[in-house]
């Protein structure tokens, strides 16, 4: 008795906690896209770097695995360094993210599905991103600057096996995270490669990217073959 009553208030503590951090997510995302929106650079500047933290803090008192903490840090050091006008700078955040894709991939090879789960959906999932990535890769390649034509495409191949291995062995929510992670990336590739933008560019890549991660992050908390005390608590409570 006393047991159960200590962890059903370790439950509601974390509870209390979770909320509040879900609230400072939230606004934290509408003042950088609004601050996007209106193009005004200061908001975009503070409101950037605090969103992966926020959502890594979040994962953390959810009980997440290291993994995931790990990716979300990784991209919370590209956004940082995406902010600086140089491209050494876009290189390094590049990289940064590149590790984050990796803790995924490690991430989602260690906690998704079973391999008979795997290839029943697993094929169709490799040709699609196999001809997109060759296909994406292939329209950028000429237009590139060549310094960053082998990082880019380097770069696109692990977001590529991220993606697919969200959809292939983690849930629906994660597949479309993963799916909106490329979206973000491809719209900043065509940037590079000078090609006509939408209004607002940096808008859609910052709303499909944290929307990408959300999700991510998710998707993974509510993967059954994470620890029991991880998953029995998220299920309902993950934004």
């Amino acid at each position: 008795m006393a047991a159960g009553a200590r962890g059903g208030t370790g439950r509601g503590d974390r509870g209390r906690v979770r909320r509040p951090l879900i609230g400072a997510l939230a606004l934290t995302t509408a003042v950088d896209l609004c601050s996007l929106a209106a193009d005004w650079d200061p908001g975009h500047l503070v409101a950037k770097p605090l969103l992966m933290p926020l959502l890594a803090v979040y994962a953390a008192v959810c009980g997440a695995p290291r993994l995931l903490i790990a990716a979300l840090l990784f991209g919370w050091g590209g956004d940082t360094l995406l902010l600086l006008d140089a491209e050494p700078a876009f290189l390094a955040g590049m990289a940064s993210f590149a590790a984050g894709h990796v803790c995924y991939i490690v991430l989602f090879l260690k906690y998704g599905t079973d391999r008979a789960t795997v290839r029943a959906r697993g094929g169709f999932l490799a040709v699609v991103y196999t001809v997109f990535l060759a296909g994406t890769v292939q329209s950028l390649w000429p237009d590139l600057p060549a310094d960053l034509r082998i990082p880019v495409a380097g770069y696109s191949v692990l977001l590529t096996v991220m993606a697919y291995l969200a959809a292939a062995r983690m849930s629906r929510l994660a597949g479309i995270g993963g799916v909106l992670f490329v979206l973000s990336d491809t719209l900043i590739a065509s940037g590079l490669a000078d090609w006509d933008q939408l209004p607002r560019p940096d808008l859609w890549i910052m709303a499909t990217y944290v929307a990408a991660e959300s999700l991510l992050v998710t998707g993974t908390l509510g993967e059954r073959r994470l620890p029991g005390a991880a998953y029995g608590e998220v299920r309902s409570t993950t934004p």
